[in-house]
């Protein structure tokens, strides 16, 4: 299968705006408002591995935005002042973000699964 990068890479930025704009509203639920960010930071992942690796299979780009995701978590148990000062940025906070915390890797999956659906359905409509 080979992915269109364009509307990959518009599916890209899609969810970075409504990524960014769910820490904004103040009137979304609190449930979603917590977790939303978490979620779409795992689809634009993977839709952005997709984007880059657009002739391999579901699978290995889904694991590789898993083995990606989880390791920018795991990342987050180590505080140094280099890795902190860059953490305090805006832009080192949403990639790097700040504390490690379980329900993320949840969050993580729920995202990744998510882009799985969305790449069957564009490929789909091939």
């Amino acid at each position: 299968m080979k992915r269109n990068r364009i509307i990959y890479l518009i599916a890209s930025i899609i969810v970075i705006i409504l990524g960014l704009m769910s820490r904004k509203i103040n009137s979304l639920p609190n449930f979603i408002k917590t977790y939303s960010g978490d979620v779409l930071w795992a689809l634009m992942v993977f839709l952005l591995i997709s984007l880059i690796f657009n002739k391999r299979s579901t699978l290995f780009n889904a694991v590789c935005a898993i083995v990606f995701s989880y390791g920018i978590e795991i990342s987050q148990l180590y505080h140094s002042p280099w890795i902190d000062s860059i953490r305090a940025t805006m832009l080192g906070g949403l990639v790097l973000g700040f504390g490690f915390l379980y329900s993320d890797l949840l969050c993580y999956i729920f995202g990744i699964a998510l882009g799985i659906v969305l790449d069957k359905l564009l490929s789909a409509n091939k």
